[in-house]
């Protein structure tokens, strides 16, 4: 099932949703809809229980030329990446966070809030020729959508430093040797995202949830807070019917069928 609604495409493959952002016409810049209607897709999302991965990718040559400043400017210093308590927010700086796994695919030009959008994404795949840039500095502004932050984690302080003070652009290769991609394609990236997000899928997903709450503990923690409470994300796991299912998969050497119960 797919289906258009405002700025983003939404797709229903099996337990994948695919969610495309489409105002191609503008390289994908992100207006207050798109920004509005990316959040009500991943709210759709984290709220179907039948949804075990999402791809976000974009329509036509570019990922996201980032923010549409000439629409946005006036809007900046007035909550624009607050999101309502029920809603996800797509960068993950405030409000509701999402407790399921995304995969982005990036291709053209991958810039400011495109880079955020990613690094608040748990796998990225990049098409060789795409273009980043974290250039706010040359617009007056800072990145307030997570890089400040995540980029810094992602590249270290030198490298990370290096282009979001100076804006400058860079490639996909070197986006991988800063951590900020996790692959690197010369084909069409949606594709590989979306045979990923498969092998996500298949997994069990309340393990799949877990491991995504326990390594970010670790981030927001650190590593000893994140430990000691490693026990409360395994013990619910281990009643589960997927944990049964899992080891009698292994035990007659056939593919699981995770029901998430």
């Amino acid at each position: 099932m797919s289906e258009q609604q405002g700025r983003v495409s939404r797709e229903i493959r099996g337990h994948l949703y695919l969610i495309g952002l489409d105002r191609a016409d503008k390289r994908n810049a992100f207006d207050s809809h798109l920004i509005h209607d990316l959040s009500l897709a991943l709210t759709e999302y984290e709220d179907d229980p039948n949804l075990r991965c999402a791809v976000i990718f974009a329509h036509g040559d570019h990922f996201t030329a980032g923010l549409d400043l000439v629409e946005l400017q006036p809007k900046l210093g007035s909550g624009l990446f607050n999101f309502p308590d029920q809603q996800i927010n797509p960068w993950g700086t405030n409000s509701r966070q999402r407790k399921k796994p995304v995969v982005v695919a990036v291709q053209g030009f991958c810039f400011t809030a495109g880079i955020e959008l990613m690094l608040n994404a748990d796998v990225v795949i990049a098409q060789r020729q795409t273009e980043f840039a974290q250039m706010e500095v040359q617009r007056g502004i800072l990145p307030f959508g997570g890089a400040t932050v995540r980029f810094v984690q992602a590249a270290g302080w030198n490298k990370a430093m290096r282009y979001l003070l100076t804006g400058e652009r860079f490639n996909a290769q070197t986006a991988y040797d800063m951590n900020l991609v996790t692959e690197i394609t010369d084909q069409a990236p949606l594709s590989r995202a979306i045979e990923l997000a498969e092998q996500i899928a298949q997994a069990a997903p309340l393990a799949v949830q877990a491991t995504l709450a326990a390594a970010q503990q670790g981030v927001h923690l650190g590593a000893d807070a994140a430990f000691a409470q490693l026990d409360q994300h395994l013990q619910p796991l281990l009643t589960t019917q997927d944990v049964q299912e899992g080891v009698m998969a292994m035990l007659q050497r056939r593919a699981a069928n995770f029901q998430g119960k």
